[in-house]
């Protein structure tokens, strides 16, 4: 009996033993536990990224071989230091710091020792590399760039960080991901997936094969390729409009959303952010201090947005019943504030809506802004609805893109004014918030607003949000957030009336001296005072010149905003700019030769070498209200 029993014990410990290691090998193996194995080495295939192309299928980047140094810490033995620092180009001391890293990072896995090596550094060192024992080439790409122009657009990647390896398990040290734009954005889809093959290791430390035969190796799959909106010839051709010009360039297709165009200027060559001297160029581009070449003044940029905001108050004064197109307000060379004259570059006399938009008359549309606030019991329901109307326009938001980075601009709200001024009527009203009727004071808007503003307007009374992404190989993308229309708080009916406005700026008003044969644009010009506080001074510098317009009238492709900083009236830089870039998408060639040479040979570099163009700078205009005295409400009118 005691013999039975005592088998029987044996007996289910071992099938106890046999049943624990079989789950743990078969239900509960993971990864990890191959990587911790001593007699087990991991080695990564990692794949081509995705290919970007433009939205007619031209190249923007591509892929081109490459080939990094990598070390196993604990495979590493007895060597001759300084002559291997000498193949790899590298100084003992970064050799011992980054073998250190490595092994602090694990001794087991795989870390990049010398990334990046050329085509030839590699010829010379791969047949070397076998005396050292722990070290090997890993073969990857590196990103090939058809196109010197939309580093804003597409980012850079480099090397992923210890934040990322804590926050993202899938990724490797030494492996690389996307850091801006494009490459951040769709970096999931762009990156692939990295293979692995296990390789087995007798008792002496050598190879004898793939581990299980390779059954648990997975296969590398490369990254999808994606084609994006925007157009590459018309990318670089307003980036070469741009040179000498700081500033931001937006283009969008009011039917769908889609981004044509997106330049920040100064820019930089993208491929500048390839290779062993990524690093060392970025800190260069980085630490401008005075031109920001790395700073996207496409969708960052934030500044007051100037007489096209005019248009939107238009269409608030109509929406409200305010005013009528045949609502007249005399211009007497200006207006009044209280007893304080502000001046006015119309010409004075009797302005309507249609010669208030294409005449850019102050007096009108301050007459306009009143008249607004007079439909309403209070100054603080007024600027509600107001608020409400602006906002719907997608100003003083971030619009929902995907894009990875930009700012909200800001529109002002009673909230401001009553922590400005007090609450109640007779603390603040439309006299003491004027400059909200030409565009100027607490309104802030970025180059993509103001051109999603456009379209709204192109499109009379909605608009998709701004998006960079067109198709993605063989997947479908269809996204409501894309491609279901916002609507504005302005009925259809009122859009016509100004646009119409906006069509005679180029017939009669202040661009008709940028128009295009055979084309009928709608637009509106902007000068935009320009502060910036200088050793504490509020100090006005030279204008900012802005335009705005769509093309054509009746069927509009293209809207555009362009923002040049310190670039006089609106029809000096902005407006010619703008009207190339039109001619250039619609026509796929230019006709104006003589003011393509001009606006490729004129810069603004003398306005930017002035002393207060450089460091002095400590605020911004939207920053101006945190630090100046607020001015005193004045609710008498003359």
């Amino acid at each position: 009996m005691k013999k039975v029993l005592l088998s029987s014990i044996i007996i289910i410990i071992g099938i106890t033993f046999i049943g624990r290691l079989s789950y743990l090998q078969i239900f509960s193996f993971s990864p990890d536990q191959l990587m911790e194995d001593p007699a087990i080495k991991a080695i990564y295939d990692y794949p081509e990224r995705g290919y970007i192309y433009d939205r007619y299928g031209k190249l923007l980047v591509g892929n081109d071989p490459a080939y990094d140094v990598m070390v196993i810490p604990r495979e590493v033995k007895a060597l001759d230091t300084l002559e291997f620092c000498g193949l790899l180009g590298m100084t003992k001391e970064n050799f011992i710091k980054k073998l250190k890293r490595a092994r602090i990072y694990s001794p087991r896995l795989p870390s990049v020792l010398v990334h990046q090596l050329s085509k030839e550094d590699y010829a010379k060192l791969q047949e070397k590399m076998r005396r050292y024992t722990g070290f090997y080439i890993q073969k990857r790409s590196l990103r090939y760039y058809d196109t010197n122009s939309a580093a804003n657009v597409l980012g850079y990647i480099s090397e992923v960080n210890d934040r990322d390896l804590a926050k993202n398990k899938n990724y490797v040290q030494g492996e690389l991901t996307g850091r801006t734009g494009v490459e951040k954005v769709y970096e999931d889809t762009l990156r692939g997936r990295k293979g692995i093959q296990y390789i087995q290791k007798d008792r002496f430390n050598r190879d004898i094969g793939k581990y299980k035969d390779g059954a648990l190796d997975v296969e590398p799959e490369q990254g999808k390729e994606i084609h994006i909106t925007i157009d590459k010839e018309l990318q670089e051709y307003g980036e070469l409009l741009m040179q000498g010009k700081w500033g931001g360039i937006v283009a969008i297709e009011p039917s769908s959303g889609e981004i044509l165009t997106m330049i920040s200027g100064p820019t930089y060559d993208p491929s500048l952010l390839v290779g062993r001297k990524r690093s060392k160029n970025y800190s260069k581009l980085h630490y401008d201090s005075i031109s920001k070449p790395t700073f996207d003044r496409s969708i960052s940029f934030e500044k007051s947005p100037g007489s096209p905001f005019k248009a939107i108050n238009a269409l608030i004064g109509l929406q409200v019943g305010a005013i009528s197109p045949s609502t007249t307000i005399t211009c007497h060379h200006g207006f009044y504030i209280g007893r304080r004259k502000k001046g006015c570059h119309c010409g004075g006399g009797v302005r309507n809506l249609n010669s208030g938009i294409y005449e850019s008359c102050n007096a009108y549309f301050v007459g306009v802004y009143k008249k607004i606030f007079e439909q309403f019991s209070s100054n603080a329901e007024a600027m509600d609805a107001w608020e409400k109307h602006v906002r719907s326009f997608g100003l003083g938001s971030y619009l929902g893109s995907d894009l990875h980075t930009g700012r909200r601009g800001s529109v002002p709200n009673t909230k401001m004014y009553n922590k400005w001024y007090g609450e109640g009527d007779k603390r603040w009203s439309a006299t003491t918030t004027y400059s909200n009727a030409i565009g100027q004071g607490e309104v802030n808007v970025t180059p993509i607003q103001l051109a999603n503003m456009t379209a709204a307007i192109a499109n009379r009374g909605y608009y998709f949000t701004p998006h960079i992404l067109k198709k993605i190989e063989g997947k479908d993308i269809s996204n409501p957030a894309f491609t279901k229309p916002k609507y504005t708080t302005i009925d259809k009916e009122h859009f016509e009336p100004v646009i119409q406005g906006m069509a005679d700026v180029y017939n009669l008003g202040t661009a008709k001296g940028v128009k295009i044969p055979d084309i009928q644009i709608a637009g509106k010009t902007g000068t935009v005072e320009n502060y910036m506080v200088i050793d504490s001074v509020r100090t006005q510098l030279t204008d900012n010149s802005v335009f705005v317009a769509f093309a054509p009238v009746d069927n509009p492709k293209i809207a555009i905003a362009v923002y040049i900083q310190n670039g006089y009236y609106g029809s000096r830089y902005a407006g010619h700019i703008a009207s190339l870039l039109i001619e250039k998408y619609l026509k796929r060639k230019i006709t104006r030769k003589d003011l393509e040479k001009r606006m490729l040979e004129r810069t603004l570099e003398s306005e930017y070498a002035k002393p207060y163009s450089g460091e002095k700078f400590k605020i911004n205009e939207r920053d101006w209200s945190k630090h100046a005295k607020k001015p005193k409400a004045d609710n008498s009118t003359k």
